[in-house]
């Protein structure tokens, strides 16, 4: 080791005027780098040894703008003739993503934590567009911008090494195309900003409860939307959906305190981006995990599968890519990919009533399933003038249907198939089960069985959300 960090020790005799007492490697995860921690008298800096020296280049100029700029990143210390060598500030150990998992109990995180995530979101569009305006695009590496070709890249990256090692099935001449389209769109916002690349919670480092910005060598031009995305779709940081739409918005309340940004056509991109993010990520999931065999990354592919099946489930595909849509289709319900490491997702169970006079109720999850049972073979309560008024949540009904024989059967029949879904899917590390109940009018029998597999699935632990879509519908009491 000593031949190798040899260019480390000058540079630090240099900047500090002592010895380099004690020299140990810092843990770069999924970087080809090889960083050093340097201390001597009472002093302390890092130390990075990197061949390319293009890279370096870029990390060093970007450093010296933005620490003119004011935005905390670390302080550039020096480099030697070869341009392969460097020394910055130490920042110290604790990064977001470490901060987070310190942070999360079993209530989910605390205020700090999440005080934290806002802090670095105020400083995101700081460092895009006031910064960013300054920045000389000379120095971005390898590409000027966050064009087609590095899109493409990125997209290839994911098909190759992540769809390819994994065994997902695709038809490559089809998935070529989809992306072409895909990029196409994605090309079509707004792209004049700073795009850091890398802004995830391993790259922001916490220092006396401030944030420091790191490994934004990859930066170029591009939209504001990506690193957005990177961050509040940083697969093993978990961030709570909740959350992640707060955070959105505070973005957007920021970034306008220096740009005129249009939030409507922000959020239209938002989700290509998140995309694209994700299989960038991915691919990489795919390299270190699959082809290298480092078991630490193929920990975070549950995680990435649960994100696009949220952006599915919630804004879908921006454009018509249906090879890319039936590949994603294809990880959502891998039961292979979600059971890599620990994770442990979490399933939700979806039940909601409805009238078939208003026709069954779409899929909203993006990936189809679940249950849909018909309660019309059911006494109904709806044919007797005293309950005309009340529905499956109210105390008449309630009483009138609990008393029925058959639809005590009835119902404990459909809740032994739930439980086995239930059962099955946790197992498999799934997230969401869909199950509907239809009758009708929507407003009796079938508000009743939801509330009542609701209870069910409640009392055995399983988190559950009940919608009655025909509510508004349902007469005014007292009227």
């Amino acid at each position: 080791m000593a031949g190798m960090t040899d260019p480390l020790k000058p540079l630090f005799r240099a900047r500090f005027g002592v010895e380099a007492e004690t020299l140990s490697p810092v843990r770069a995860e999924g970087s080809n780098r090889r960083i050093y921690r340097l201390t001597g008298g009472g002093r302390t800096a890092v130390g990075v040894l990197n061949e390319d020296a293009k890279e370096n280049r870029a990390f060093i100029e970007f450093s010296k703008h933005f620490h003119k700029e004011g935005i905390p990143v670390p302080e550039f210390y020096g480099e030697d003739a070869s341009g392969t060598a460097y020394l910055e500030e130490d920042l110290g150990d604790t990064t977001l993503f470490q901060f987070l998992g310190r942070k999360r109990g079993p209530k989910g995180l605390s205020e700090e934590a999440v005080a934290a995530y806002r802090e670095v979101v105020r400083w995101l569009p700081r460092i895009q567009i006031k910064a960013g305006a300054t920045v000389d695009d000379r120095w971005c590496y390898p590409r000027k911008s966050f064009d087609k070709q590095s899109m493409l890249w990125d997209l290839n990256y994911f098909k190759y090494y992540f769809l390819t090692l994994g065994g997902i099935v695709f038809h490559e001449e089809r998935l070529e195309e989809d992306f072409q389209v895909f990029a196409d769109y994605l090309l079509a916002a707004e792209r004049g900003y700073f795009m850091c690349r890398d802004f995830q919670s391993r790259n922001v480092m916490l220092k006396d409860g401030t944030p420091y910005f790191i490994d934004y060598q990859g930066g170029r031009r591009g939209a504001l939307q990506y690193d957005l995305a990177s961050l509040l779709y940083d697969a093993k940081a978990d961030l709570p959906f909740e959350l992640r739409d707060e955070l959105l918005e505070l973005y957007l309340h920021e970034a306008a305190k220096h740009a005129p940004v249009d939030k409507a056509e922000f959020k239209k991109y938002f989700p290509g981006f998140v995309l694209i993010r994700i299989m960038q990520a991915m691919g990489a999931y795919g390299l270190r995990g699959f082809h290298e065999k480092k078991p630490l990354f193929l920990q975070s592919i549950p995680y990435a599968i649960r994100n696009i099946e949220r952006v599915l489930a919630t804004s879908g595909l921006p454009v018509e890519v249906p090879e890319l849509t039936g590949v994603f289709k294809r990880l959502v319900g891998s039961s292979a990919l979600r059971q890599f490491g620990a994770a442990k997702l979490g399933l939700r169970v979806r039940i909601q009533s409805f009238s078939y006079k208003n026709g069954a109720p779409k899929d909203s999850s993006g990936h189809g399933g679940g249950y849909q049972f018909d309660c019309r073979c059911l006494p109904n309560p709806g044919r007797k003038a005293e309950f005309q008024k009340s529905t499956g949540l109210d105390a008449d009904v309630i009483s009138y249907l609990a008393k029925e024989e058959a639809v005590d059967r009835w119902l404990r029949s459909a809740c032994a198939l739930v439980d086995q879904s239930v059962e099955d899917y946790g197992r498999r590390n799934f997230t969401h089960l869909a199950v509907a109940f239809g009758c009708t009018g929507g407003q009796h029998r079938s508000v009743y069985c939801a509330e009542r597999l609701a209870k069910h699935l409640r009392d055995q632990g399983v988190s559950v959300s009940v919608t009655h879509r025909e509510k508004k519908a349902w007469p005014a009491k007292g009227a």
